[in-house]
């Protein structure tokens, strides 16, 4: 299974992509994980840059959403909402019919962050028809170096649960197959 881990996160020592490379290297090599994190490269959207018009760093993220067979969001809460590059990404994305019927799940890096899951459900939930808000991974991560969130996502206990999350997700994305195929 082709999964791309996007990271909502444009610092450099995010959190949140360090959890999704751990969470890549746990899954390895029993699900082909890639993580997206170059959220920031993305240029700001604009209606008038769609089609043929559409910038090469936003065509890449398209094709890489294509190419996978589900994706995991994982992003930091700024100011309790979304943080501007992801919900940039998402723009791009809204018109493009990429990731309307792509299988979505959520991971999170933080004991907090309430807020702005609520609105990424609500925005998944309006984007895709295949979002899953009740597949959900979350460790309290918040201040880790990225050594130590391998370190603590590699224990046995929360590979296990890693383990888990990816299971679940894996048979959600062939249900979402097999729906598609008897659709038509």
């Amino acid at each position: 299974m082709k999964v791309l881990a996007i990271s909502g996160s444009t610092r450099r020592n995010s959190t949140n992509t360090a959890m999704l490379e751990a969470i890549r290297q746990v899954a390895a090599p029993r699900f082909d994980i890639r993580v997206f994190h170059r959220i920031g490269a993305l240029p700001v959207f604009s209606p008038d840059l769609e089609g043929e018009a559409t910038p090469r760093s936003v065509r890449d993220f398209m094709e890489a959403i294509e190419a996978s067979d589900g994706l995991i969001l994982s992003s930091p809460e700024y100011v309790r909402t979304l943080p501007g590059g992801l919900k940039n990404a998402i723009d791009w994305l809204v018109s493009a019919e990429v990731i309307v019927s792509k299988p979505v799940v959520l991971a999170h890096a933080s004991h907090r962050g309430d807020d702005m899951l609520a609105t990424l459900r609500t925005v998944m939930s309006t984007v895709t028809s295949n979002f899953n808000s009740e597949i959900f991974l979350r460790f309290p991560l918040m201040k880790e170096t990225p050594e130590a969130i391998r370190q603590i996502v590699g224990t046995p206990e929360n590979r296990s649960r890693v383990d888990i999350f990816l299971k679940e997700f894996s048979e959600f994305c062939q249900s979402v197959r097999v729906d598609a195929v008897g659709q038509w």
